[in-house]
């Protein structure tokens, strides 16, 4: 699983980390990625257990699986149901979580390319 496809997959997987049996959130995933997971998910009172996944190839860095140890933790209904949240108060969004944007617009179903002109001036179509 790639940190583009965690929220596209609602499969529940457990698995053990360190002889702890975790749910895991994201495998082969970059250092920076895992940081930035680890990050969100601690602030959400989560334990964050990392398994190092030594590359195959010599020169290139290691893979990261990450788990939590909240068995029924599920990171795609606790993003959709805005139960994750970050320093500043503001829920994880799926275009946060996937690290797309910063400050994202809650209502993630809403795309600008949605957008169209109506005499001179911008109007969503979902809000018409």
């Amino acid at each position: 699983m790639n940190n583009k496809l965690s929220l596209t997959n609602a499969k529940h997987i457990v698995s053990e980390i360190d002889g702890v049996r975790c749910t895991i959130i994201e495998t082969g995933i970059s250092l920076e990625r895992a940081s930035f997971l680890r990050d969100i998910l601690e602030f959400n009172n989560l334990e964050v257990k990392e398994m190092i996944e030594p590359s195959e190839i010599p020169g290139n860095e290691p893979k990261y699986t990450l788990g939590v140890t909240d068995l029924v933790f599920n990171p795609v209904f606790s993003i959709y149901e805005c139960k994750l949240k970050l320093r500043d108060g503001k829920y994880v969004t799926p275009g946060y979580w996937r690290q797309e944007c910063i400050d994202c617009d809650t209502r993630y179903w809403i795309k600008r390319k949605n957008v169209k002109k109506n005499y001179n001036r911008l109007i969503l179509i979902n809000d018409l």
